[in-house]
């Protein structure tokens, strides 16, 4: 309870996961950073952050993979609360409750899209001020964060930091599979090999027919290098591919997690059904990537 006897507010933010429809590696800078090509989506699925105003700052963690959860100075979250309370001179603490639904280290973001959402959760809670630049902030947490505060379909380049915004994009009915296999994504990058892509021009995004024959010309460049340390990938992509109504399977980010999309929804369903009962041990989440439609 506050001083008056009222319960404190609380601020809800979604923290989507984030999916990498192609991922082309273009080169690599001198300190080792590699250079991307890719276009990433969000899913209506994702993890819940909620936050309140307390003493000091705190995280909890809930959810079916809050085991999952680095702790402390690890957990990107806390440090993106940090981060924001240092810009904030005279910021009081907050509770910052975390509903962990999003495998990790899964090639989702899920810990990038949890700083972000973070972030925007504390500038309303603690009343930031509009000159106050989180985009800043996000850049200085790691490549993903500004792409997850941005929060919707981009062209991304450079380390993945480079967002160009799709003027319009189509809701698609998608279906995420992990093989419950965490995946390092350095590993991954350690792994790969082979020559560097040249740039893709612009795809069309505005309607589900242009788009999926334009992806279905790219691909991911990490998704040999993760099924040589986790077999399950190659697994996991060829029972995507098998499905009716599939029409395009791939591995996102670095992976474990691989997804298949689907232009119907009642295809989408019967597909995530009859792959549960063929494997169970599998995490298996049906969704929708986000739409966005183009302005007028």
């Amino acid at each position: 309870m506050a001083a008056d006897g009222r319960t404190p507010r609380t601020i809800r933010e979604r923290a989507p996961a984030k999916v990498n429809l192609f991922l082309h590696l273009t080169g690599r800078r001198t300190d080792g950073y590699h250079l991307l090509d890719g276009l990433v989506a969000f899913t209506r699925f994702g993890d819940r952050i909620a936050v309140r105003l307390a003493d000091r700052l705190s995280l909890s963690v809930g959810g079916p993979f809050a085991e999952a959860v680095p702790p402390g100075d690890g957990n990107l979250a806390l440090s993106a609360a940090t981060a924001l309370r240092a810009r904030m001179l005279g910021a009081p603490g907050a509770a910052i409750r975390l509903e962990k639904r999003v495998p990790v280290a899964a090639g989702l973001g899920g810990g990038s899209s949890d700083a972000a959402a973070v972030l925007r959760a504390l500038a309303r809670l603690w009343r930031a001020p509009a000159a106050l630049d989180l985009e800043e902030i996000a850049r200085g947490l790691g490549a993903d964060v500004p792409m997850c505060l941005a929060g919707g379909p981009a062209r991304i380049a450079g380390v993945g930091d480079r967002l160009t915004p799709c003027p319009a994009f189509p809701a698609l009915p998608i279906l995420l599979v992990n093989p419950r296999r965490p995946l390092a994504t350095p590993d991954v990058f350690r792994a790969r090999t082979g020559a560097w892509r040249e740039p893709l021009p612009a795809l069309p995004t505005a309607a589900p027919e242009p788009l999926l024959r334009a992806l279905a010309e790219t691909g991911n460049d990490l998704a040999d290098a993760a099924a040589t340390l986790a077999p399950e990938v190659g697994a996991v992509l060829a029972a995507l591919s098998y499905l009716p109504g599939c029409r395009l399977a791939r591995m996102s980010g670095s992976g474990a997690t691989c997804f298949a999309i689907f232009d119907q929804g009642t295809a989408l369903s019967r597909a995530a059904g009859r792959l549960r009962r063929r494997h169970p041990g599998w995490w298996i989440r049906p969704t929708v990537l986000e739409g966005l439609r183009a302005p007028r």
